[in-house]
């Protein structure tokens, strides 16, 4: 870990990495819940970071609560495109004040300080929940956490006609598009597409309208597929919601 140089030329590796070249004419608010999207695949994030600042305009900084995590993310994620502008990603050249706080030697600073007067509570409150992503990836989840409705997991893949009595059916064979479900409902296609384009193969995302919290993701091959659905399977994108991963039905 302490080799790395990626970009960080000789800022030592710590907990949190500083995000710039970010697409400025996308919301705070969903930049920042991208952010937390993309990122938490590497490990329980304890803060992500962005300001309207014009000084701090197309850049962020994400906390993570191990070093290990955020080295991981930098080596992956370095230049990697979101919302079609490459991501510059290097370790934080300053200790976050969630990690100085953490470990006993925080020292208010002014110009943070307002953000935390007027967002603390708030964000510690939404991060207990929603931060909880991990890893998240546990094979055990359908039993952990509880299927899905049952309308929606035999839902034909082409939408058409109504949805049918709720009888339970065999799993779709293996093939390229992936039908994924429990998705928060703030999700856009734009975080699955960032989410799952890390993966050989990618080619689309479709969302429902009609029908929040499902999409559609579309490989080049059934062996594609299978790849990102093992990789991503129970990922939880925001809060508690463990993404449910299975074939769509043709």
């Amino acid at each position: 870990m302490a080799e790395v140089t990626q970009a960080a030329s000789d800022i030592p590796p710590n907990k949190t990495i500083y995000i710039n070249n970010l697409n400025e004419k996308i919301k705070l608010d969903e930049l920042k819940k991208s952010l937390q999207a993309v990122f938490s695949q590497f490990g329980k994030i304890l803060e992500v970071l962005a300001f309207k600042t014009l000084k701090h305009k197309g850049q962020a900084w994400v906390v993570f609560e191990d070093v290990s995590f955020a080295t991981n993310a930098l080596r992956q994620m370095n230049g990697f495109p979101f919302y079609d502008k490459p991501m510059k990603i290097q370790f934080a050249k300053t200790k976050s004040d969630v990690v100085a706080k953490a470990d006993g030697t925080f020292v208010p600073r002014e110009k943070r300080k307002k953000h935390e007067d007027k967002a603390g509570k708030k964000k510690k409150e939404h991060h207990d929940a929603a931060n909880q992503a991990g890893m998240g990836m546990s094979p055990a989840y359908a039993g952990a956490y509880g299927v899905a409705p049952p309308q929606l997991s035999h839902m034909p893949y082409n939408m058409g006609g109504g949805m049918g009595a709720a009888v339970p059916e065999a799993p779709a064979p293996p093939n390229k598009i992936l039908f994924v479900q429990n998705l928060p409902h703030q999700t856009t296609p734009m975080m699955l597409q960032m989410l799952f384009s890390q993966y050989p193969g990618f080619k689309e995302v479709r969302m429902v309208e009609a029908k929040p919290g499902i999409a559609f993701v579309e490989f080049g091959d059934e062996m594609q597929s299978t790849m990102a659905s093992q990789a991503l399977q129970g990922f939880k994108i925001m809060g508690d919601n463990a993404m449910l991963i299975t074939y769509a039905k043709k």
